[in-house]
């Protein structure tokens, strides 16, 4: 008589505390000459095969125009690894990651070099055992996205073959997802012709942070909140993304696409969506998504749109102790560009836990420092009984999370100031990911990367939450392109006079991170 056999309880697949470790694959990167495959994607990889959740045949190839043999592109992922890479280099995972570079060298145009990628995928099955599995990465401009896609279809790589349902092929596309509602749903109708929604990946990195995940743990994971967590109690929510850099070199890609475009649309309503969300039925991606979807559905920019947004531009000035050159000063840059590096928005969110609660959104470059945190901030006690004196440094109650840089979340209250009188000043109370864990936070695009091998959608968003952002910020783009041009600030100021006034009408002001 056999004995039984135990039973690991961390192997219930609905456990989800032990790490997935992604089946036999490759990934494809187009536009793999550019920094964010240098800086962000190959590092990533890397990061992942080190902590053991790549398969040992995984296969990286590149696409890209140069001249190149797989020794030199080896050579370029190399560098790009022992400079960029989160954890450690060990010669051993690199060298078992080496045996699956390839490079392809060809023009998105060009029908013989993606046959002889189709070529090369083919030989990866059989040699890596890859599994006929493949991910691309399509790191490249929008106007690019047709001419690949249509080409990875023609050249037979979009879809696995009939006879092989196990097989899968996936597309990321990276961010901006159109320019405004009408070229989303182009751009999405195109993609879903070649790859079914749910084959095609939409990449926000500010989704894979583990900050930003942790709002669904805050929220839903605790009691502690979710009683005053609605317009009975929150005064306002301001979410920020400020930056201290400047945009020279990035004409190409930021000149007509401007700060709202590349930030808010994407990254801060995502943000928006998050904090503002019922709690989901399950963390399927499917309920999930649903919730986001609700939220967005009753979003809408406040009007009239010259008092409740503000858009700038900056100039040159002094940022940590350097003189800094202006906007239009910075190479590739028209000198009559119109186009904002500072942009802030208020929306509303139409629905019984929200209805009347502002929400503030900003976004710039040149700023005073780099940071991005979510802050609500709680109405004031009805009644204080302080005397006057007691209560005047005593500011409103706000929870920050805070997704960049000392990742964490600050809780600010009043507290009794020590000694014989009767003074309440605001103190915080703090969590830092740093002193809290000694595991380190992955990066963004590593736990993307790797849930686009698993097949894991929960953090991407669909077509239906690209084209509901873009219908939220369309109007006020509209506005400004009659209105006007983006009144000018100091770089390393907290942005235009006009941000400033935008809150002072209502009595608030924005927070200084």
């Amino acid at each position: 008589m056999t004995a039984p056999t135990k039973r690991n309880p961390l192997r219930d697949p609905r456990d989800k505390r032990m790490p997935r470790i992604a089946g036999p694959s490759g990934l494809v990167i187009f536009g793999v000459t550019g920094d964010l495959s240098r800086k962000k994607l190959m590092p990533a990889i890397y990061d992942l095969a080190n902590r053991g959740l790549l398969p040992p045949g995984f296969a990286l190839v590149g696409f890209a125009r140069r001249d190149w043999a797989d020794q030199d592109f080896m050579q370029v992922v190399h560098d790009a690894v022992k400079e960029h890479a989160r954890t450690p280099f060990r010669q051993g995972v690199w060298d078992q990651l080496a045996e699956g570079i390839r490079f392809v060298q060809g023009t998105f145009d060009d029908d013989v070099a993606f046959d002889t990628l189709a070529t090369t995928l083919s030989d990866l099955d059989r040699d890596r055992g890859t599994g006929g599995n493949h991910a691309f990465y399509l790191s490249v401009p929008p106007s690019a996205f047709t001419t690949v896609v249509n080409q990875l279809k023609r050249a037979g790589l979009a879809t696995p073959p009939t006879d092989n349902p196990g097989q899968w092929r996936r597309v990321v596309i990276e961010k901006p997802f159109g320019h405004d509602l009408a070229s989303a749903k182009q751009l999405n109708k195109t993609v879903n012709e070649v790859f079914p929604e749910e084959s095609v990946f939409r990449i926000d990195h500010y989704l894979g942070k583990e900050t930003v995940q942790n709002i669904l743990a805050l929220r839903f994971a605790n009691q502690l909140y979710e009683p005053i967590w609605n317009a009975n109690y929150v005064d306002h929510v301001q979410i920020t993304m400020a930056e201290d850099i400047g945009l020279g070199g990035r004409a190409g890609y930021y000149d007509g696409i401007g700060a709202a475009r590349d930030v808010i649309q994407n990254h801060l309503l995502q943000l928006l969506a998050l904090t503002a969300m019922e709690e989901p039925v399950s963390f399927r991606p499917s309920d999930l998504r649903a919730e986001k979807v609700k939220v967005l559905s009753a979003t809408r920019p406040v009007e009239p749109f010259d008092e409740t947004t503000a858009r700038g531009q900056y100039t040159g000035g002094w940022q940590g102790g350097q003189k800094v050159l202006g906007l239009l000063e910075e190479g590739g840059f028209a000198k009559d560009s119109v186009t904002e590096t500072y942009a802030a928005i208020t929306c509303e969110v139409n629905t019984r836990r929200w209805a009347g609660v502002p929400f503030y959104l900003r976004t710039g470059k040149r700023l005073g420092r780099r940071v991005t945190e979510v802050a609500v901030v709680f109405k004031r006690a009805p009644h204080l009984p302080f005397d006057d004196t007691a209560t005047e440094e005593l500011g409103q109650n706000a929870l920050v999370v805070r997704v960049q840089p000392d990742e964490g979340v600050t809780m600010r209250f009043g507290s009794k100031v020590p000694g014989n009188t009767m003074e309440v000043r605001d103190v915080t109370m703090d969590f830092g990911y740093g002193h809290a864990f000694t595991e380190s936070s992955p990066e963004a695009y590593e736990r993307l990367l790797l849930d686009v091998l698993l097949g894991e959608p929960s953090l991407f968003p669909k077509n239906d939450e690209v084209e509901l952002s873009w219908e939220i910020l369309d109007p006020v783009l509209k506005h400004w392109a009659a209105t006007g041009v983006p009144e000018k600030y100091k770089a390393g100021t907290w942005g235009p006079a006009s941000a400033d006034e935008m809150l002072a009408r209502t009595g608030r002001h924005w927070r200084r991170p």
